[in-house]
Parts: structure tokens; sequence; C-alpha cells
């Protein structure tokens, strides 16, 4: 395209000299002609000393030659001053003859020289004065053509080059990031996060390096708590499946021992217990991902359905020598709109956290308000373990465990907090690791 251009404005450029050359020569010699008529109306007797005197004078010496041709061709005088003696056979000399008026001519002449030429016909066609010529050499203006074609030739190949460096630079700030970014999303995608992109730049480039690398970190994490969560399941499962089977086999064994049985029996009963809620958590979890995860609503007592889940663990903590303190309020708000269960489900699970990760002579305390906002507030305290800072905001993260000792799937409090959510409620945490946590469970009054 480039070359094209550079093609059509040298055509252009050769093309509007030349067309002007040959039009100054038409008007320089128009004007002539009319000098002649006059000549020729004023005295027809001194029209030869006249037109001598005009070719002498001439006036545009440096641009053209003014030059008088005979009635038989040839030249009797110029305004050079060199004494002619040549025939012109020139185009525009023979059409002025043959058409009586005047004649035109581009071109070279046998040295090789281009001119542009005109010849008009005068009032005296049979004397030394029959036709004046004027040409015009087009060696400068060529020149100046050549110039300018020159110029932008040069123009071009700057053009060129700067569009070569450009794009040098395009290829290595943009294109070749790109490509490092595409491999490493391919990476990706065939489930390899250990790959990350070297951040090269501070621009938009590096900026999206840095998100990519950060969303790689994200995935890996999730993916390792993930594998974390299927082995962690794979052994909660296991665990009372082991128990149950043992027992079972134990009994059958011992069909005559009532003791061993009723002890049997009750481990049985309290390990299925455990898997019941374990496959709840994990179809609960199925359904938050697959978007199913649905209330059913009406009006919930919160004071009574918070005291069914402190009377669960109540013997549960007793029999791990935890405290359980229940300092319960002589009322609070029933709320319309609610789901029982489901707030029932996120009471047990923040309770049974909190006795889980309290040491034997720990205490868990359970406290309810109402503030002056109608919003119901149900604190839950321990003095366990605790959770590291770094580790408080993804302790709501699905798969995340902040303690991989004690048993767990990592999907109790992230079901709890979705099901918070979706009653306009939240659960916030705080913790001091080694000292305690505090879990605040909000839910906004309706009615009272």
């Amino acid at each position: 395209m480039l070359l094209i251009v550079v093609l059509t404005i040298s055509v252009l450029i050769s093309f509007y000299y030349t067309n002007s050359a040959g039009q100054y020569v038409t008007a320089k010699l128009n004007t002539v002609s009319g000098l002649l008529s006059q000549y020729y109306t004023d005295n027809p007797a001194t029209f030869a000393s006249r037109v001598r005197l005009l070719i002498e004078d001439w006036d545009d010496k440096e641009r053209t030659e003014l030059m008088a041709v005979s009635a038989t061709g040839t030249v009797t005088m110029t305004s050079s001053g060199f004494a002619p003696t040549r025939e012109i056979l020139a185009q525009d000399y023979t059409d002025a003859v043959a058409s009586g008026s005047t004649g035109f001519f581009r071109g070279r002449l046998p040295d090789g020289e281009k001119i542009v030429a005109v010849s008009v016909v005068t009032p005296d066609t049979t004397g030394d004065f029959s036709v004046i010529r004027l040409v015009s050499s087009m060696t400068k203006v060529d020149r100046h053509i050549r110039s300018y074609i020159v110029i932008i030739s040069l123009i071009g190949v700057a053009i060129v080059i700067f569009m070569l460096f450009s794009g040098m630079y395009f290829v290595k700030s943009i294109v070749l990031p790109v490509n490092k970014v595409g491999n490493t999303a391919r990476r990706y995608a065939k489930g390899d996060f250990s790959a990350r992109i070297p951040i090269e730049t501070n621009d938009e480039i590096g900026e999206l390096c840095m998100i990519i690398n950060k969303m790689a970190d994200n995935l890996a994490q999730s993916e390792a708590m993930k594998n974390e969560f299927i082995s962690s399941v794979s052994h909660e499962l296991r665990t009372p499946l082991t128990a149950i089977k043992g027992w079972a086999e134990t009994i059958e064994a011992m069909p005559d021992d009532t003791e061993m049985t009723a002890k049997g029996m009750r481990v049985i009963n309290s390990e299925t217990e455990r898997l019941s809620q374990m496959v709840e958590d994990l179809l609960d979890f199925s359904r938050m991902q697959n978007g199913k995860f649905t209330l059913e609503r009406g009006k919930v007592d919160i004071l009574a359905e918070l005291g069914d889940a402190v009377l669960i663990y109540t013997e549960k903590a007793k029999k791990e020598g935890i405290e359980l303190v229940y300092s319960e309020p002589e009322d609070l708000p029933i709320i319309d709109n609610a789901d029982r269960n489901r707030l029932r489900q996120v009471f047990i699970n923040v309770i049974d956290n909190a006795i889980k990760y309290s040491d034997r002579g720990g205490l868990v305390t359970v406290n309810a308000a109402v503030t002056p906002d109608d919003i119901i507030e149900i604190e839950v305290a321990d003095n366990g373990c605790g959770i590291r800072e770094e580790d408080l905001e993804k302790v709501k993260t699905k798969f995340f465990r902040a303690n991989h000792i004690k048993r767990g799937s990592g999907i109790g409090l992230a079901v709890a907090d979705e099901i918070m959510q979706m009653h306009g409620g939240s659960i916030d945490i705080k913790s001091v690791f080694g000292e305690g946590t505090k879990v605040l469970i909000s839910i906004p009054a309706v009615n009272k």
C-alpha cells in the first residue's frame, strides 16, 4: 500500500510539473502571438524589425528560448543570440504550418534533451518570420520532479523503518507476553497450576500477568483443598463404617451378651447418625453448587431452635469434658419467612465446631440477644485452639480446614454461611490463635 501511495504521488507530481511547464509555454506564446498580430496590424512594413527586436529583447531567456522560423523551415533568429542554421522538423512546427495556427510538442530532441515547444504562424507567412516558436527545456523541471520523488521515497522508507521498529516493539511488548499468557493458560486448562508468568513490565500486560498468577495460586489452593477434602471425606466415611462393621460382627459373634449388644447398638446408632450428618452436608453442598439449594420458608421460633441445638450437644460436651453454658434469653422474636431446619443446621454446625476445637476442660458459651435495629445476634464462643489470622478469611471457603488434626470435611461452615446469606443474615468470626474463637450469627427479625 505504501509503495502504491509513493508511486501515485510521484506520477501526480510528474504530471503536475510537466503540465504546468506546457501551460506556461503556451501562455507565453499566446502573449507573443497577440503582439505579432498587433505589430502587423499597426504597420506591415515594420513587422520584421519589430519581431527581431522582440526576440533580441526577450525577457524570459533563463527559462525559454524564442525563435523565428522562415517559410522554408529554417531557424532565422533566436533569443539565445547564437546564429541559427538548423532546419526545424519538430511536431509543433509541422502542426502549426499544417493548421495555419498553432502546434504543440512535448518530447525529446535527437540529442536526448527533453523539451516542450509551441509554434504559432505569424501574419507574415512568406518571410523570415513566418513561424514563431517558443521552446523550454524540461531539464530543470525533471530535476525538481526527481528531487520530490526522492524526498517522497525517503519518507516512505522512513515510514517502513518506523513500522518495522514499532512492529518489533509491539511484538516484544504485547504479542510475546500474550503468547506466554496463552501457553500458561493452556497448562492451567490441563490441570497444571505450577506454571507462573514472569512479570516484566508495569503496564496493563504486567497487571494481567499478576492477576493470572494470583488466579493460578487460588486454583492451585482450591485444587489442593479439593483433594484434601476427598481424602478427608473418604477417611471420615471409612471411620464410622469400620466401627459399625466391627460392632456388628461383635454382636453377631456374641448374641447372648446383653451388655455387649447394648453397647454395640449405641455405637452403631451414634456412628450411623454421624454418617447421616456427613451425607446431608455433602448433599447440601452439591445442591449449593448446582444452584438447587432452597429454603422451606415459614414462621420460626429462633429461641426454640437454638435451645434444641444446645440441648443436642449438652450431653456430648459432658462426655468430652467440656462445659457448655447457655445464657438463654427471656424471649426472641418470631421470624417470618425463614427455614427452621436450615437455621437449626447453622446453630448445630457452629456449636459442634466450638466443641470440636476445644480441649478437655474447655468452656463453650452460647448467648443470644436482639439489637435496637431488630437484628437477632447469637454468639458462640470457646477458649479452644483458635484460628490463625491468615486463615480467618478462608474459614468459610469450601473445602478449607484451618486445623488438619481435627476431623471434618471443610464444607459445613461454607454451607452455614450460604444459609445465613439466603436469610439476609451473616456469620462473622473473630479468633485469636491459641486463645479461642467467637462466632456471631446475625439474622434480621421480620416480625416480633
